[in-house]
C-alpha cells in the first residue's frame, strides 16, 4: 500500500492574452475594436460580467491534470460544460509493476485525529489485501474494481472553458465541499486569481482550510 498527496499541474497559459482573446470576440457585438488598447479588456470584462453577459468567456478554455482520490473526480465530473479523460478502475490493473504491485490511497490528511487516521489506514490495508487477494485467484480487474473507497488515488484531465471555471470554483472552493475538493480547488483559484483578476478576483473561497492540506499545483506545457 502506497499513501499519496495531491497534486494540480496547469496547462501554460497567458491569463492577460486570455482575456484579451476574449475582449476581440465580445467587442464583434459592438464592432468596437477600434477601441483595444493594451489595458481595455479590464473594464469590458468587468462589465459583461456586472451585467451576466458571460457567454463571451466560453470562447477560451483551460486544461488541467489532477491527481486526487476518486471521491473528488465522481464529484467534479457532475459538471455537465466540462470534459474528463479519467484514470479507470476498470483498465488499471494495480497488482501489475507498473503500479509498483500495490493500490495508492490519497493521504486524507485533514483526517487530524490520530485514532480516526489509523482506522482508516487499517481499512486501506485491508482493501489492498482483498484486491491483491481476489487477483491471485483470478479475478478480473472489473471485478476487483468493487473493493476500491474512495481514497483510491487517480489521475483525471480536466478541460472547461472560462465561463464554466468560474461557476466550478463559485461551488467547490467553500467550506460546504469535501476538503478533498478544497486541497485541490482552493490553489487552483488563487492561481486563476492571479492569471486572471478581472474574471476571478470576486470568487470566494474558504480562507480557514489550512492552507498546509493544498494540493501541491505547477503550471507545464502540455
Amino acid at each position: 500500500m502506497r499513501i499519496v498527496e495531491p497534486w494540480v499541474m496547469v496547462e501554460k497559459f497567458d491569463g492577460k492574452e486570455v482575456m484579451r482573446r476574449i475582449e476581440r470576440a465580445c467587442r464583434t457585438c459592438y464592432r468596437s475594436e477600434d477601441k483595444i488598447t493594451d489595458e481595455s479588456y479590464k473594464n469590458l470584462l468587468k462589465n459583461c460580467i456586472g451585467r451576466g453577459h458571460e457567454s463571451v468567456l466560453e470562447h477560451e478554455k483551460v486544461t488541467v491534470r489532477i491527481y486526487s482520490d476518486i471521491g473528488s473526480y465522481k464529484d467534479l465530473t457532475r459538471h455537465r460544460f466540462a470534459s474528463f479523460s479519467v484514470e479507470s478502475t476498470r483498465y488499471c490493473s494495480y497488482n501489475k509493476d507498473k503500479y509498483g504491485n500495490e493500490v495508492s490511497f490519497m493521504n486524507p490528511v485533514y483526517i487530524e485525529d490520530k485514532a480516526m487516521y489509523e482506522v482508516w489506514k487499517n481499512t486501506m490495508q485491508e482493501a489492498e489485501n482483498g484486491y491483491i487477494k481476489m487477483k491471485e485467484l483470478g479475478a478480473t480487474t472489473d471485478m476487483c474494481r468493487n473493493l476500491l473507497p474512495h481514497s483510491t488515488a487517480a489521475e483525471y484531465t480536466m478541460t472547461a472553458n472560462i465561463r464554466e471555471w468560474k461557476h466550478i470554483f463559485s461551488l467547490r472552493a467553500n467550506n460546504h465541499v469535501h476538503p478533498a475538493i478544497r486541497q485541490i480547488m482552493i490553489p487552483l483559484l488563487k492561481y486563476f486569481k492571479e492569471q486572471m483578476p478581472e474574471i476571478f478576483d470576486e470568487i470566494p473561497y474558504d480562507e480557514e482550510f489550512n492552507p498546509d492540506y493544498y494540493a501541491k499545483l505547477s503550471v507545464e506545457e502540455f
